[in-house]
């Protein structure tokens, strides 16, 4: 088979890995983010539109604490003439903050140590080459001057300061539709689960949880085809031609298994750690007795997710009704002998790579590179919203009609996340967080803040 003959093959193969809960749950069923005293001037953007009355927020989330939000930023980098800021996009209109629904009742004093982190791994970007692969960042000319001010404001401000600060540097820009209108779209949520897992295999830790294996090769198809830009493929080497990835049950063959950073005691555990892409696992046995470990994704196969759910419902072991997680849990322990084929009915495996848990208050890593806040981080369309942008989400509670309207930062992507106002919001760590997360499906209006006089919200160019 030729690399381009591969290539075809494979488009369809998306990122198996922290697929959103309630996107979860459908897949196993039927599936194959006033002026304060002594401020700088900011540039000024004037609009007038009506005012929206304000609307109840979530309570804050304890934010995690990001020590490189302490360490001092560079003098800012002026624009280059050959990078002038976008000046239109189909994507994006000018609002006003009252057209924000809560932003006055938002906790927004959550979002700031987080921002400032955000802040340093934006405008540190200038001057290096924008990649044909990986998501698009926000313009780090755009953040130069705002980040540089956000250094002015006390180490832990108020609500009241950090919201007069961003109405000083910052324009909404509310994220719109194929026909110019506001978007609604879909707001979903995702968590990081808990395993319990031993590094021996042996009694009930049969289950691996795999490291990268050494013979996999991952191409980036735009540095080949400029039209597959941020299109990758997996594959391995068979003499001189590029063949598919082992698939689930190839792989699990003792003489094809990859290392394995742990082993887990329960199947269903270790499957959908898989699905969200990452996870924490606590070691209850052998060497590390009684530490956390963090299992953040590597690399997948390359092959497609396929819905174990489904697998059920065409064998007629479960209804539709019945394929829920917990519908797909009971019956593994009812059909013990059976797990493995269920398991091998999709054919898509997530790698790992082993991190220290330094502070359980931090999520896991997201597409930025920084951890993840609960509550306040977004996976976005990194095609229409630049990551790293703060945004402004309004949606509501899940599986309710009660508002849910926050300050965010996009900061990671997904598959499953495409299209205007589509978000993915991190919810947290655990058992709590994965029941709320799943019943999160609920519509979403998103704008993004992006700093005034500096165009539209735009990626790196």
């Amino acid at each position: 088979m030729s690399l381009r003959e591969f290539v075809a093959k494979n488009l369809h193969c998306l990122r198996f890995g922290r697929l959103p809960v309630p996107a979860l749950a459908l897949a196993a069923v039927v599936a194959g983010c006033a002026q304060p005293p002594g401020t700088p001037q900011a540039p000024q953007d004037a609009v007038t539109t009506p005012a929206q009355p304000p609307v109840a927020s979530p309570p804050a989330a304890v934010p995690a604490p990001v020590p490189d939000s302490a360490k001092p930023l560079p003098a800012p980098v002026p624009r280059p003439a050959h990078r002038p800021a976008l000046q239109s996009s189909k994507h994006f209109a000018r609002a006003s903050w009252q057209q924000l629904p809560g932003w006055k009742t938002d906790t927004v004093e959550a979002l700031w140590r987080p921002f400032l982190a955000n802040c340093r791994s934006i405008v540190l970007r200038t001057g290096r080459p924008v990649s044909n692969t990986a998501p698009q960042m926000a313009d780090p000319y755009a953040w130069q001057q705002a980040c540089a001010a956000a250094r002015e404001l006390p180490a832990t401000p108020t609500a009241d300061e950090v919201r007069a600060f961003f109405e000083h540097w910052l324009q909404p820009w509310s994220v719109r539709g194929p026909g110019g209108e506001q978007a609604t779209g879909l707001a979903t949520s995702y968590y990081e689960p808990l395993v319990h897992a031993s590094r021996e295999r042996g009694g009930a830790y049969q289950w691996p949880l795999y490291a990268v294996p050494a013979d996999l090769l991952t191409i980036d198809l735009g540095s080949l085809y400029p039209e597959l830009v941020g299109k990758r493929i997996r594959g391995k080497l068979d003499g001189k031609r590029v063949v598919p990835y082992d698939t689930r049950s190839e792989i699990d063959r003792p003489e094809r298994q990859p290392p394995a950073i742990v082993w887990v005691n329960d199947p269903i555990d270790a499957f959908f750690l898989q699905v969200q892409g990452t996870g924490r696992a606590i070691l209850d046995t052998g060497p590390g007795q009684g530490s956390t470990i963090r299992l953040a994704y590597a690399d997948h196969n390359g092959h497609p997710y396929v819905s174990i759910g489904k697998w059920l419902i065409d064998k007629g072991e479960l209804t539709i009704a019945q394929a829920s997680m917990q519908g797909i849990r009971a019956w593994a322990q009812k059909n013990p002998a059976r797990v493995k084929e269920m398991l091998n009915a999709n054919p898509a495996v997530v790698f790992f790579r082993e991190e220290a848990v330094a502070d359980p208050s931090e999520g896991p890593k997201g597409a930025l590179g920084l951890p993840l806040t609960p509550h306040r981080s977004l996976a976005v369309d990194p095609a229409i919203v630049p990551l790293g942008s703060p945004v402004f989400l309004s949606t509501t509670q899940p599986n309710s009609r009660q508002p849910m309207n926050l300050a965010a930062l996009a900061q990671d992507t997904g598959t499953a996340i495409k299209g205007p106002a589509r978000v993915d919001l991190f919810w947290g760590f655990g058992d709590e967080a994965g029941e709320m997360a799943g019943r999160m499906k609920q519509p979403s209006r998103l704008w993004v803040l992006w700093p005034k006089g500096e165009g539209v919200p735009a990626p790196a160019r």
